[in-house]
């Protein structure tokens, strides 16, 4: 009865929906996104398909490339239910009149593997193959190949390269770039071993060149050993590769995330000496290294030094200054250079917003943070996952779980399904204040949107409707619960680092 009750409800919202479809077709607004978004989010699953919505809703003929590219963004950004952002795009398929660009079959590509559901990525990419196989590209073989690394064995990636080259680009020689995409798979999961196995087993058949060592080289800086990129970075010159831009960046970023700026910046003189031009992203990693040498007045230096090497600064380049200020625990003068961007036309993203509350959470306490986060609801700004849990951490644990109540609320208007690790913050602390009604509700969200809740929200949770006797309403969750661990698995999605 409960379910029924949840379906009849959507049912209403559809009907409300429907009547502003007419608006839907000659619009891919902003608006529109959002709205279609939200649908595919609030659609109760696996209750009913999601298909009929979305032809009831979204005529074939009115797809766009800009609005099924957003709509997949949001859903990917919103760490959707992966098999309903599947279904959207295959739906999207249908239509004669809509091509599908790169960047929306690899949306979705990147959605079904960071879930882990590897055999509907393989299912989609043997459909691209035959209706739109100019999307095959080294990018769409990246996205799966480094989920693959990352989740499952080395023999299972060099035997899905081998299915790549045999079965899915059949016809196209695979050369330097799909050997690039093959070694760069291990190196950004930090599998430097298995990169090297791989460079030592296949570099005579593939001819590496610079960008290949960079790839390696890169890889050795996320495992975070110095000496180990020294060591490669020699070897790459005794093969007779010559160091680029990007050779000296890598290098220069590891010294700065060691603190040792002194060698960066020895690292940056040489690389002017030997005409290696610096690039914005050169300086951008400089003035993040002054940051965590406390060495602000340096990092204020770089970051003038970019307009008067004709360059123009970007939102990462006041980013790291603002990073930079707010590491000195100077707020006033973060603020005022968060104020600059704004006047100047630089955007505010997400790595802007999460330094700003960073520093506010440190320095100003609540009533800090509160402003600038009614700030930007106003701008009607989504944060990333890992804004959401910080923010939705520090409400709860300054006694402003209203404001957690409310962050969670705006994200779920927008279409927004957050991680579980939010909701874990958020019935803890609705619970512990007796809010559990307000738990139950949130949880049941979560569920409805075909999101698994984590065992620890679901225990708190259980704890407390059986101290008040809600046992009907524990029983819906484990029935909501039970079904969805059916059809859809859970798998352990990114671990949220703080």
């Amino acid at each position: 009865m409960l379910l029924r009750n949840r379906s009849i409800k959507f049912d209403r919202f559809l009907r409300v929906d429907q009547k502003l479809n007419i608006l839907w077709l000659h619009s891919s607004s902003e608006t529109e996104i959002e709205r279609i978004t939200r649908i595919i989010n609030d659609h109760p699953f696996p209750d009913k398909p999601l298909h009929p919505t979305l032809r009831s809703l979204i005529p074939p003929t009115a797809l766009s490339t800009h609005f099924v590219q957003n709509v997949l963004g949001r859903l990917f950004a919103a760490h959707s239910n992966g098999l309903k952002a599947y279904e959207f795009f295959q739906y999207s398929l249908l239509s004669n009149q809509y091509v599908p660009s790169s960047d929306a079959f690899e949306k979705t590509l990147h959605i079904l593997t960071r879930m882990r559901y590897f055999d509907k990525a393989w299912e989609l990419i043997e459909r691209i193959k035959q209706t739109h196989h100019s999307l095959l590209t080294p990018k769409s073989m990246s996205i799966m190949l480094s989920r693959i690394a990352k989740f499952q064995s080395y023999e299972d990636t060099l035997e899905a390269f081998g299915k790549m080259e045999k079965e899915i680009f059949s016809g196209s020689k695979f050369g330097t770039d799909e050997f690039n995409v093959l070694l760069r798979a291990f190196c950004t999961q930090r599998q430097m071993k298995e990169a090297r196995s791989v460079f030592n087993k296949l570099h005579s058949r593939f001819s590496p060149n610079t960008k290949t060592m960079n790839i390696l080289l890169l890889g050795f800086k996320e495992s975070g050993d110095v000496t180990a990129i020294e060591l490669f970075y020699h070897e790459m010159v005794r093969r007779g590769f010559k160091p680029n831009n990007v050779t000296y960046n890598i290098r220069i970023d590891a010294y700065c995330k060691k603190r040792c700026f002194g060698d960066a910046m020895r690292l940056f003189e040489e690389m002017e000496r030997v005409n290696c031009f610096p690039t914005v992203e050169t300086i951008t990693t400089l003035i993040h290294g002054a940051g965590m040498a406390r060495n602000i007045s340096k990092a204020k230096q770089l970051f003038n030094e970019i307009s008067t090497r004709g360059l123009k600064p970007d939102t990462g380049a006041y980013n790291a200054l603002l990073s930079s200020i707010v590491r000195s625990r100077d707020m006033s003068s973060a603020a005022a250079l968060f104020e600059k961007m704004e006047k100047n036309n630089i955007e505010h993203d997400n790595v802007t917003y999460h330094t700003m509350f960073l520093g506010l959470i440190r320095s100003k306490g609540i009533d800090g943070v509160s402003e600038l986060y009614q700030r930007m609801i106003e701008k009607n700004f989504l944060p990333m996952t890992r804004t959401v849990v910080m923010l939705m951490k520090f409400f709860c644990e300054s006694r402003r779980v209203d404001l957690g109540l409310d962050l969670w609320r705006y994200l779920m208007k927008k279409g927004h399904c957050p991680h579980s690790h939010a909701l874990d913050l958020l019935v803890t602390g609705l619970c512990s204040r007796g809010r559990v009604q307000e738990a139950f509700e949130c949880s049941k969200q979560m569920l409805e949107r075909g999101r698994h809740m984590s065992e620890l929200a679901f225990q708190m949770l259980e704890r407390f409707l059986v101290q008040m006797g809600e046992l009907d309403q524990l029983r819906e969750l484990e029935h909501m619960a039970k079904k969805l661990k059916i059809l859809l698995p859970p798998s352990k999605e990114c671990t949220i680092t703080m």
